[in-house]
């Protein structure tokens, strides 16, 4: 499946990094992803919200340097959310 063609996030697995700072959203990151890998999750969203922004570039910067990433982009429908596809 491609990234543009999620339509209902409900139905994926994702994780929350509201109220977190930034080091702890980027271990939380990096740990989620290492599990949906385990699971075979191939597609995950990341909610980070909108806000100034802090939590979302620092997501983007994890998400660049994962080897485990194949692509990654805002959802359309809510740009608070990260949509991520992950090698399996």
């Amino acid at each position: 499946m491609n990234l543009d063609e999620v339509i209902f996030i409900e139905n994926l697995p994702s994780i929350d990094l509201h109220g977190l700072d930034r080091d702890t959203a980027r271990v939380k990151t990096l740990e989620f992803i290492n599990d949906n890998k385990i699971l075979k999750n191939d597609i995950i969203c990341i909610i980070h919200g909108i806000g100034s922004g802090i939590i979302r570039n620092e997501i983007n910067n994890v998400l660049k340097k994962c080897n485990d990433v194949i692509d990654y982009k805002l959802f359309y429908n809510n740009v608070g959310c990260t949509l991520v596809k992950i090698k399996l």
